[in-house]
């Protein structure tokens, strides 16, 4: 089991990436916002089921890979840059330039922690800290990139 939650933390060992590993784990999320948006307008209750389990997945295996990787939060784990990109798609259209825009800014909340990921990312410990920050940075990503559609 611990190989198996390492195995999914690290997004099959995207995060052994030598720099950026958050950012190559997002890259791996992006390519399915789109047809995501088309299962989400096809089949909502499918959609809704995936994202529930992606993030109790998320969760799970970030908490079990830190005991396994020694450490709070590590930055091999990036199942939570998938999670929280995919939250981000919650709200957008399935195109591929609100794929790319919802990436630039997930990358960007991510880093900078809006209220509450801050709060989150420093006081929830496991695997619900190391993910949570995410997908407050993807829920932001999601509606700055919607507004922003909207207005251009």
């Amino acid at each position: 089991m611990r190989a198996l939650a390492v195995m999914v933390a690290t997004v099959g060992g995207v995060g052994y990436a030598p720099v950026a590993s958050g950012t190559v784990g997002s890259l791996v999320a992006l390519p399915l916002l789109p047809p995501l948006a088309a299962l989400r307008g096809y089949a909502p209750w499918a959609y809704a089921v995936l994202l529930v389990a992606l993030v109790g997945i998320a969760i799970w295996a970030a908490d079990r890979a830190e005991d396994v990787l020694g450490a709070e939060d590590h930055p091999h784990i990036v199942i939570d840059e998938v999670a929280g990109l995919v939250v981000a798609g919650i709200v957008l259209p399935g195109t591929w330039l609100a794929a790319a825009v919802a990436f630039v800014l997930f990358r960007l909340f991510d880093v900078v922690k809006p209220f509450p990921a801050r709060q989150i990312d420093a006081s929830v410990e496991g695997g619900l800290g190391v993910v949570g920050d995410d997908l407050v940075a993807g829920l932001y990503a999601g509606l700055v990139t919607r507004v922003l559609l909207a207005v251009v």
